[in-house]
């Protein structure tokens, strides 16, 4: 390890850092705004210049210049102070007097690193650049005249994002940053507003919004999909007005998607903020709590076990879900179940359902083959980090499912399970590949496991996996990529159909033929209701979708910003999300729901507060009690080992990233999305038809 001297102190450091980085690791602040840890080193900005000997007799870039041993590294000379003030000086030449009309006021590099280390005045008397705002889409809002072309945006989309929209144009003063006025076509393309250190770069749907400190700050878990992405909710009074990436380098390191960005304006639309009964002119009116509870608790009573069902949906937290179970169990009803969409995964061993590798161990894997998923719009995040991993090793990926444009290399092998059994049997090629691998890892997604022949297609993987090695003592490399981020706690907690019970296409089917006469619908909007004319149904949940309007009594819930509770991501990961804003009007949180339907039903659940439920529900899972931690699940035999339909393709079951479940099919910004960028793109029509269809 090299020994440096800093500002006077010997530091021993790693080898291959740069003096930026064995800088701030011996705790000297080294102001920067091109340099970026996660992206590659530019050296634009020149604000990161120190003394450096032996060297040239002038300030050098630190984020550019590697450490050798016996280097005398000075950050506090006046060389260094007046190099400092001599490069702000130029980065503010052209900069405009924008700080209070500008978003990023408050929260702006600029602004803190100009009072930190600039000069006290302007000496410019020349003309100023004016730099025309460019269009980057529905969500990202220019004004170019701020940029001081750190690069960040260019290099934030060739390298994470793996698209190639944003590019500087010319040279010197006329250099700008550009999109050629075409909207920026990746799933994570708001990225760059957290990356742009000045206010070129700022959100378009939260433009003069809110100031920073009139924010309350909440540190939360997003359920748009099932990675379950660190994220910040910033609210004012009791309206969410944006979500913030949190670091967690396990999980979303410092990215978020687009949709969980944004689609938090969709909390506030059709919303359900009171009960309501359906009257017997066949209308929904508003009832009071005891009138709507009473209703349901009566039907409940009224009806043999067997003819009532329940569904939880893709949204449901871990304590509601214990809860419905728990109430459920008491009324001695076994059709229940938490796989709206019918996925073949069931609770036992635990490796056929999760994610096995944990989503950090894509990073240690040679060899990627994903089957029936489009992992850009199922789960933009883990994309992210197959590519990080593709850029570092050049690791072979392969594909059997849906064509879609990849940001990494893909070998694509086929469209459906002939490809897949082909794999299996080892007369396909990919097969060897796998085989080769040290540490071979296969993504198994929706696409292939929820239909009817789901189980055969688990099997088939299941073996493949075995075949190949991809499942040892330190390595298990069996993925399954769920798409809804309540299905992982779901599954640990039981929520599936107990002895005798029905799984959710055969309460639909009992539905249809009047043998099911209650069906519980807990967050539930994806399955099909036209099954359940028949059907009394009660509907608990946050958002007047297709529940909803199939609903003889609705129960108004909490959204995920609006209660504390606990998510398991796609790989099993426990983690706490937590209340951020009320629910509106007389919306309550679901468990607390579920409580007093228990007293009116006569059987009454052994809690009262969200203390208890939790302390009961962690005895009887112990696993949820290690937050933040992911272990792989017990391995052995799951699936079934019959053919496959080889007549059906494996199909995505996410028809319109940006419009994928109650929340987001609510949000203005989501469907400007939708408009601007899929049907740019002649691929929205069937998505908009879709997210019309859910009301």
């Amino acid at each position: 390890m090299p020994t440096v001297k800093i500002n006077g102190v010997e530091h021993e450091v790693e080898a291959g850092m740069t003096v930026l980085q064995a800088c701030e690791q011996a705790g000297v602040e080294i102001p920067r705004f091109c340099y970026h840890e996660r992206l590659s080193i530019a050296g634009n900005c020149r604000m990161c210049l120190v003394e450096v000997k032996p060297g040239p007799p002038k300030p050098q870039a630190s984020c550019a210049l590697p450490v050798q041993d016996g280097q005398e590294i000075v950050t506090d000379s006046d060389m260094v102070h007046k190099a400092r003030k001599g490069v702000m000086e130029f980065l503010l030449i052209n900069h405009p007097l924008d700080c209070p009309i500008c978003d990023q006021g408050g929260e702006c590099d600029l602004q803190d690193q100009a009072m930190a280390y600039g000069f006290s005045g302007s000496r410019f008397e020349e003309n100023k650049r004016a730099v025309a705002d460019k269009y980057m889409g529905p969500l990202i809002k220019t004004i170019m005249t701020r940029c001081i072309h750190c690069t960040r945006c260019v290099r934030f989309v060739a390298e994470v994002a793996g698209v190639e929209d944003i590019g500087l144009l010319n040279r010197g003063e006329a250099a700008e940053i550009s999109s050629l006025e075409q909207a920026v076509d990746s799933e994570l393309s708001a990225n760059v507003i957290d990356l742009c250190p000045v206010g070129a770069l700022t959100s378009k749907p939260y433009a003069f919004e809110a100031r920073p400190w009139e924010l309350k700050k909440t540190e939360s878990i997003d359920v748009m999909d099932a990675v379950g992405s660190n994220i910040r909710v910033d609210a004012r009074g009791n309206e969410v007005l944006r979500v913030l990436p949190r670091l967690n380098e396990d999980v979303n390191e410092e990215w978020i998607s687009d949709k969980t960005r944004y689609a938090c304006d969709g909390l506030v639309r059709q919303r359900l903020d009171r009960p309501y009964v359906r009257g017997a002119d066949g209308k929904l009116h508003p009832a009071d709590w005891s009138t709507a509870l009473q209703t349901v608790a009566d039907k409940l009573k009224a009806t043999e076990a067997s003819k009532i069902a329940a569904i939880a949906g893709d949204l449901v937290d871990a304590e509601s879900v214990f809860a419905l179970r728990a109430l459920m169990q008491r009324l001695g009803v076994a059709n229940i179940d938490c796989r709206q969409d019918g996925a073949r995964i069931e609770a036992e061993p635990r490796a056929q359902y999760l994610f096995n590798s944990g989503i950090a161990g894509i990073e240690r894997a040679d060899a990627i083959l994903i089957v029936g998923a489009n992992l850009r719009w199922e789960a933009p995040l883990i994309n992210a980090r197959i590519r990080k991993r593709w850029l570092e090793s050049g690791l072979k990926v392969g594909l059997i499912g849906p064509q879609v444009k990849s940001t990494y290399d893909v070998e694509y092998l086929g469209a459906g399970p002939e490809t897949l059994q082909q794999v299996v049997d080892g007369a396909h090629g990919f097969a060897e590949t796998l085989k080769q691998a040290e540490r071979p890892l296969i993504i198994v997604g929706m696409g292939a496991l929820a239909r009817p022949d789901g189980a055969e297609a688990l099997g088939a993987v299941r073996r493949l996996a075995e075949a190949v090695g991809a499942v040892g003592d330190d390595w298990n490399g069996f993925n399954v990529l769920h798409t809804a981020a309540g299905r992982v706690g779901a599954m640990e907690l039981g929520f599936l159909p107990g002895e005798g019970g029905r799984s959710v296409p055969e309460i639909l089917d009992g539905a249809r033929a009047g043998e099911i006469e209650v069906v519980y619908l807990h967050g539930a909007d994806e399955v099909d209701m036209s099954a359940l004319e028949k059907a009394f149904v009660i509907y608990q949940g946050h958002h007047g979708d297709k529940g909803a309007h199939a609903a003889d009594v609705i129960l108004p819930g909490a959204a995920y910003t609006e209660k504390n509770a606990t998510y398991l991501n796609t790989e099993g990961r426990v983690q706490l999300a937590r209340r951020a804003v009320f629910p509106p009007g007389e919306a309550r949180e679901d468990w607390a729901i579920l409580r007093a339907l228990s007293e009116r039903a006569g059987a009454t659940l052994p809690f009262d507060s969200l203390e208890a439920l939790r302390r009961q529900m962690r005895e009887q899972h112990p696993r949820l009690t290690r937050l933040d931690e992911a272990e792989p699940g017990e391995w052995g035999a799951f699936g079934a080992d019959g053919a496959m339909d080889a007549s059906r393709a494996f199909v995505s079951p996410v028809e319109n990233f940006y419009m994928t479940d109650p929340i987001s099919r609510c949000s203005q910004t989501m469907a400007a999305c939708t408009q601007e960028i899929l049907l740019a793109r002649g691929e929205g029509q069937r998505a908009i038809e879709g997210g019309a269809a859910h009301g």
